[in-house]
């Protein structure tokens, strides 16, 4: 065992094999690997999945209707997504899928998705969603976009959400990315109003403050009983890599995940018994540092600052 686990923490902070298709591939073969969920293990429970019309998303709650769950494909485009629902049923015969519209970067659309929702329980729910632009670009409200997507849309919309989630094991799984690896907090600058902006930095910065923010959440969230994850894909094929970063999908292409193993960990997290500790992060069914290079640590009180500014621009308490 002591030696499983040495490999497996060699290949998660060497980053190129962890990442990629070779992690699971080795992972899968060590005596440390945990067991899959059983069978059924979603039957009767509803799980609600953001960004759910294409790569990762679709992936995680094909996965979940494996599993028994009834699934809310939460999408931007009602009609992609009712496009995406047909083939889902087509490979899960029987499966219930039900599409829903939310943009989870503005806040007034994700108020009214929480007062709309049409179920009075929810078991799980994966914030999925994503974007990486090439330019500034703000939403609604007038957030940083990667930043109001990531952070702040996915914060407001689960604590609306509570009165559904609290009480039963419900599970919440924030999709990150191991982008953030190279990226410090930065509640200084959240906005990313300060010197020349890159698409790439700003989706890291926002996937950082999702990994940082988890043990605040879990302990706000703690008395709902919650299971609060984070939980990043390595490096998948998926469309989103491709439209944004074409170069690097061309160099590491046959090495990319495929979007099931991508979402692999997430539906485990969302499925498995007992449940895994709850408010950190996680790859490959096993829980990982937050850091990998000095440089990234936060300073004392960043993460708390972080979480003040997430309440201030959500009117959270």
């Amino acid at each position: 065992m002591p030696l499983a686990r040495g490999l497996d923490t060699l290949l998660d902070r060497a980053v190129v094999p962890g990442f990629t298709r070779i992690g699971p591939a080795v992972r899968r073969r060590l005596p440390t690997w945990p067991a899959d969920p059983v069978p059924g293990a979603l039957a009767g429970r509803t799980a609600a999945v953001t960004g759910a019309s294409s790569g990762l998303g679709i992936a995680a709650a094909e996965g979940m209707a494996r599993l028994g769950a009834s699934l809310l494909l939460v999408v931007r485009d009602t009609e992609k997504g009712e496009r995406v629902r047909r083939e889902l049923l087509a490979r899960v015969p029987g499966a219930d899928a039900t599409v829903l519209r939310c943009d989870v970067g503005d806040l007034d659309d994700v108020r009214r998705f929480a007062a709309e929702l049409p179920v009075e329980r929810l078991d799980v729910l994966v914030h999925n969603a994503g974007a990486l632009p090439a330019e500034r670009t703000e939403s609604a409200q007038g957030h940083e976009l990667t930043m109001a997507l990531h952070v702040l849309g996915p914060v407001l919309m689960t604590d609306l959400l509570l009165p559904r989630l609290s009480g039963h094991d419900a599970r919440v799984v924030f999709v990150t990315s191991g982008g953030m690896y190279g990226q410090r907090l930065r509640p200084d600058d959240p906005e990313y109003r300060r010197g020349d902006y890159s698409g790439t930095t700003a989706y890291a910065r926002s996937k950082r403050a999702q990994v940082e923010l988890m043990p605040l959440l879990d302990a706000r969230w703690a008395p709902h009983r919650l299971g609060v994850y984070a939980t990043h894909p390595g490096w998948a094929d998926t469309p989103g890599v491709a439209d944004s970063l074409p170069g690097f999908d061309k160099v590491m292409g046959p090495l990319l995940r495929t979007p099931d193993s991508g979402a692999e960990t997430t539906v485990w997290l969302a499925a498995v018994d007992p449940r895994p500790a709850s408010g950190g992060l996680w790859h490959d069914r096993r829980e990982r540092p937050e850091h990998l290079l000095r440089r990234t640590r936060s300073r004392p009180g960043d993460p708390e600052r972080m979480l003040q500014w997430v309440r201030e621009q959500t009117g959270l308490e």
